[in-house]
C-alpha cells in the first residue's frame, strides 16, 4: 500500500522537462502586498494625516526602465483611510529609503532636504581638496577662525550669566557637602549610642538574673502522704439525701431558736390614747404599761406552749 503523503514524484523515462510551456506574464503586472506606511504623510485630497507604520493592502509593481545598479525598483499604490484617494510611492535604494510620488506630502521633509544638502557640500569640498592643496590650507584656516570665535562667543555668554546670576553654584555644593558631612556624622553617633543602650540593657537584665537566682530559697518539697489520693472519696460513707436532721430534746419542749420571728406575728403592742391632762400623764402611763404586758406574757407563754406540742407530734409521726 503506497503512501498518502509522497515527497518524491514519478517521472517516466520520455520526461522532457523543455517541453513544458512556459507562463508568459506582463512585466507590468501587479501583486496585492501587505505592507506598512514607511514614513509619516499627509493627504493632498482631504488632509488626513497617515502615521508611520500604518498598515495597508498595497498593489505592488515594478518600474519600468529604472533601476540602481542592477536592483529593481518597485511602486506601491496605496489608498488615503478617509477619502479613499490613491497615493503612490516608490522605493530609493540608493539612499535606502522611499520616494514619495503622488497624492500626499512627507512630512519633516525640511529636515531630510538639509541632510542631503550637508552631505552634497561636504562631498564637494573634499573634491576641491583633492586636486588643490592651497584649498585645503584655505579650509583649515577658515575651520580654526570659526572655532575661535565660537569659543570667544561661548566665554561671553558664560560671563553675562554669571553677571546676572545671583546663585553661587560653588557654594551651593559646598554646603551641601557639608551638610552630608554632617549627616552621615550624626547617624554613626546615633548607632554608637544605641549600640551601647543596648549592651548596658542587656548587662543588667544578666546581673538582674543573676541576683534574683541568688536571692530564691530553695522551695521545700510537699510531703506526699499528706496530699489527699484520688480514691479517698470512695472509702465516705454516703449519707441518704431524704433523711431529716434529728432533733435535740430542749428543741421538743421548748422550740428553736428561730421561732422568735414566727412569735413576733402573734404579739401585738397596745396603742397608747393620748391622754388630755397633762398633770396626770405618768400615772396614766405607768397604769396602761402594767396593765398592756400581762396579757402580752400569758400569749407568749401559751404560744411556746402550743409550738412544742406541735413539734412533738411531728417526731412521733417521723418515728
Amino acid at each position: 500500500m503506497s503512501e498518502r503523503k509522497v515527497l518524491n514524484k514519478y517521472y517516466p523515462p520520455d520526461f522532457d522537462p523543455a517541453k513544458i510551456p512556459k507562463l508568459k506574464l506582463p512585466k507590468d503586472r501587479q501583486y496585492v502586498v501587505r505592507l506598512m506606511a514607511p514614513f509619516n504623510m499627509r493627504c493632498k485630497t482631504c488632509g488626513e494625516y497617515i502615521y508611520k507604520g500604518k498598515k495597508f493592502n498595497a498593489r505592488k509593481e515594478t518600474v519600468q526602465n529604472e533601476s540602481y545598479l542592477g536592483l529593481p525598483i518597485f511602486r506601491f499604490y496605496i489608498k488615503c483611510t478617509r477619502c479613499l484617494a490613491e497615493i503612490t510611492f516608490k522605493t530609493d535604494p540608493e539612499n535606502t529609503d522611499y520616494t514619495m510620488e503622488h497624492g500626499a506630502t512627507r512630512n519633516f521633509q525640511a529636515e531630510k532636504l538639509l541632510e542631503e544638502e550637508e552631505k552634497r557640500m561636504q562631498k564637494e569640498r573634499e573634491e576641491e581638496e583633492l586636486n588643490n592643496p592651497m584649498k585645503v590650507l584655505e579650509n583649515r584656516t577658515k575651520d580654526s577662525k570659526l572655532e575661535m570665535e565660537v569659543l570667544e562667543n561661548l566665554q561671553e555668554l558664560k560671563e553675562l550669566n554669571q553677571r546676572q546670576a545671583n546663585v553661587d553654584f560653588e557654594a551651593m555644593l559646598k554646603q551641601y557637602k557639608e551638610l552630608e558631612e554632617e549627616q552621615r556624622r550624626k547617624e554613626q553617633e546615633e548607632d554608637e549610642q544605641e549600640m551601647k543602650a543596648m549592651l548596658e540593657q542587656a548587662q543588667n537584665r544578666r546581673l538582674l538574673q543573676d541576683s534574683d537566682s541568688d536571692e530564691e530559697p530553695t522551695k521545700p518539697r510537699a510531703n506526699p502522704a499528706a496530699q489527699p489520693k484520688p480514691t479517698d472519696i470512695l472509702q465516705e460513707e454516703p449519707q441518704p439525701q431524704n433523711k431529716k436532721p434529728r432533733t435535740e430534746s430542749w428543741e421538743r419542749s421548748v422550740g428553736k431558736l428561730s421561732s422568735r420571728a414566727q412569735l413576733a406575728g402573734l404579739v401585738t403592742h397596745r396603742r397608747q390614747k393620748p391622754d388630755p391632762a397633762p398633770d396626770n400623764g405618768m400615772e396614766t402611763r405607768g397604769t396602761t404599761a402594767s396593765t398592756g404586758s400581762l396579757p402580752a406574757a400569758a400569749a407568749a407563754t401559751s404560744s411556746l406552749g402550743l409550738l412544742g406540742a406541735y413539734s412533738d407530734s411531728e417526731d412521733s409521726a417521723s418515728d
